[in-house]
């Protein structure tokens, strides 16, 4: 009986097709409106935690604000004290930033010069596309060595090797100093806080003692342990921070944070449009019914005919109810096609990659289902109610 009514549904469909097509549209332009929003805030997200986690969302990065009470304080010893005083850190680096002009083969070009311990590559996850890091010995006894970025490599050596190769650093002061490059960082997408392509890095005491004679450090990177949540980690080491030097001596900031503010925001975003998307639903199902109820006054006779050969009213209200939702259905189905083709679209323009979010292909064929039940039941309840004589001498 059921695929008896759903071939009616179908021929009653080809009959009239124009009316069909219309009414399929408003169900269609809703189904895609509220696949490709949730299509597309997932993708945000996705692409949103991608890019920050190129930073790292296992790191924190406190950046001092010393003065003459804690000036003396945030030193590369510091680090063990926040180690020792903070519950879930793996390990604590000292890091000094400048900026200046690095000069190779006559060419020159700007860049973050990073003073950095050599666990630091590791702690971030950055790899080497040629070279290597420098070592713990190399840091220790102050050499000029030097690892750049992708970019600064590509700017200053082309395709040519640059490891061993000198490269001079142009301090502001006017200063001319000359590094052999160890090694060439892979490349990085971008993080929130810095452009590993667009960096070099020195040893820290090099840094320190050569570079800009300070040895007050200007930012920790902080890595947390695997088993230890990144922003639980990051509230104790505050309150720990506030305590011994004060909250304005410093500011912290992790990738995590704001990961979980984004992905928040950007799902509760989702909801409130697909919300306002599923209005277009209501509407196509309100034109569902109409055409239902047009539907029952032209087929008025047939019900006739079919009540009087012994057909219950139930079995009516199943035809018309199994019509509309096979109505309500295909235009759900075809406003996946829709909404996943826009979705396709948006996030090639906007150079993100498409993340797919089947519960909106759930959602959106069981809303199709519920708006062919809803706004197909009066029609089919007053089709059950008509009385087969009168039904048969309508004109």
């Amino acid at each position: 009986m059921f695929w008896e009514n759903v071939k009616l549904a179908l021929s009653a469909m080809k009959s009239s097709k124009m009316r069909t097509a219309l009414s399929l549209l408003g169900i269609v332009i809703g189904v895609g409106a509220v696949v490709a929003i949730l299509n597309l805030g997932d993708s945000a997200s996705q692409n949103i935690t991608k890019s920050l986690n190129a930073g790292g969302t296992d790191i924190i990065t406190i950046w001092t604000q010393p003065d003459e009470r804690t000036e003396d304080v945030f030193t590369s010893e510091f680090g063990n004290t926040l180690k020792n005083s903070v519950e879930g850190i793996d390990s604590v680096l000292p890091q000094m930033m400048s900026s200046g002009a690095i000069r190779s083969n006559k060419k020159s070009v700007g860049a973050q010069i990073m003073g950095t311990e050599s666990l630091y590559f590791s702690a971030q996850n950055l790899s080497f596309d040629k070279g290597r890091a420098y070592t713990l010995e190399q840091n220790i006894n102050n050499k000029e060595v030097v690892v750049i970025g992708y970019n600064i490599a590509q700017e200053l050596f082309e395709n040519e090797n640059p490891i061993g190769k000198r490269v001079n650093f142009i301090l502001q002061s006017g200063a001319v100093k000359s590094y052999e490059v160890v090694g060439v960082l892979a490349k990085k997408e971008q993080s929130y806080t810095m452009s590993f392509d667009n960096s070099v890095f020195i040893p820290f005491n090099t840094f320190t003692t050569k570079l800009v004679n300070n040895d007050v450090v200007s930012s920790y990177v902080v890595k947390t342990n695997k088993n230890y949540d990144t922003i639980e980690v990051s509230d104790n080491l505050n309150r720990f921070l506030d305590t011994s030097v004060g909250n304005d001596s410093y500011q912290s900031f992790s990738p995590a944070m704001i990961t979980t503010m984004a992905n928040e925001v950007t799902a509760t975003l989702s909801l409130f449009l697909a919300a306002i998307a599923g209005i277009s639903l209501l509407v196509g199902g309100i034109g569902i019914m109409n055409i239902m109820l047009v539907s029952v006054a032209e087929r008025t006779k047939e019900i006739g005919i079919r009540k009087a050969l012994g057909a219950s009213p139930s079995v009516i209200r199943g035809q018309f109810i199994v019509e509309a939702v096979t109505l309500t259905l295909l235009g759900g189905f075809l406003g996946i096609i829709f909404g996943s083709f826009i979705s396709l679209a948006v996030t090639n323009l906007a150079g993100w990659t498409l993340t797919l979010s089947y519960k909106s292909f759930i959602v959106a064929v069981g809303f199709s289902m519920f708006v062919g039940i809803f706004f197909g039941w009066y029609p089919a309840m007053t089709a059950s109610k008509l009385d087969p004589i009168e039904a048969l001498n309508y004109e």
